[in-house]
């Protein structure tokens, strides 16, 4: 998956893929990472979308998917973890795997949750993102994966298999295909606490016991944009775009409920074809 595309979107809702076609349609290669958070899959009715009244939010997103594969638009399953700028390219880690893209466009949706208390602090120091690109640095030590994606348990579980002494925590009940030797706790953190490194968790409510540890692993269907890229432009939450979509960071583009209120298809779709123009005129001027 080490490739170099035209543009690189981050988010395969309906401003991600709004995006990838108007990008597709200016000439540009376009790949799509989708980590499967986007919620309008889950809507039973939708109605206020033009030319599309009662169909599911399940059946939107197949349309928009199928329309951006005969566009020639690449889709991936994959969560991005870093974006670096590398001169007239960036680089875009994906796991274990790296991309890179003349530009990017962020359409990663509203964080529905905020950061713990001490994960900024901690980040790279006990705080991970990603099991499979971290999880060999905890062999033989001990870790929570804190699950907030449908793929967590199976991270934790490969986690455990490389010697890994894992403790799985969720705001739910234990997840299905958790192996049953991983002890589960049910739960939400609240505070990450440590010194130069991590040494333990608090749970909300301060009911179940502070559990000491060498690392954190948060593994949520989409990482804060800030956190993406270094020194992204943020405010009241979101992200800080131009007319154009254009953010603080030459060659980042961003659409959709990231950057704010209304939170909605139409608007999203809307901002995905500004974005996905304007990403394809600055891959045109640095060619």
């Amino acid at each position: 998956m080490d490739e170099l595309f035209d543009v690189i979107i981050i988010g395969g809702g309906p401003a991600g893929l709004s995006a990838a076609i108007n990008s597709a349609m200016r000439g540009c290669s376009v790949l799509v990472l989708d980590s499967g958070a986007s919620r309008l899959t889950r809507a039973e009715k939708i109605d206020n979308y033009l030319g599309m009244p009662g169909v599911t939010g399940l059946e939107m997103m197949n349309r928009f998917t199928r329309h951006a594969r005969r566009l020639g638009v690449f889709i991936e399953k994959g969560k991005a973890t870093n974006i670096l700028p590398m001169g007239d390219q960036f680089l875009i880690s994906v796991g274990v795997h790296v991309l890179y893209a003349k530009a990017v466009v962020l359409a990663v949706g509203a964080m529905r949750t905020g950061a713990i208390e001490g994960e900024e602090r901690l980040l790279g120091r006990g705080v991970s993102y990603c099991a499979t690109c971290d999880g060999m640095l905890y062999k033989g030590k001990k870790a929570i994966v804190y699950g907030i994606s449908a793929d967590a348990p199976d991270e934790a579980n490969y986690m455990s298999d490389i010697g890994v002494s894992v403790v799985y925590v969720n705001p739910g009940p234990r997840p299905e295909g958790l192996k049953p030797d991983i002890v589960c706790y049910s739960g939400e953190i609240s505070a990450i606490r440590g010194g130069e490194t991590v040494q333990s968790i608090e749970f909300a409510g301060g009911i179940l016991p502070v559990l000491e540890t060498d690392g954190v692993f948060l593994l949520r269907d989409a990482i804060a944009p800030h956190t993406l890229v270094n020194g992204l432009g943020i405010e009241e939450g979101y992200i800080h775009i131009e007319g154009d979509k254009k953010t603080n960071v030459p060659g980042i583009f961003a659409c959709g409920d990231c950057t704010g209120p209304p939170l909605q298809i139409s608007k999203a779709a809307a901002e995905g074809l500004f974005a996905g123009q304007a990403a394809a005129r600055y891959v045109d001027s640095i060619k």
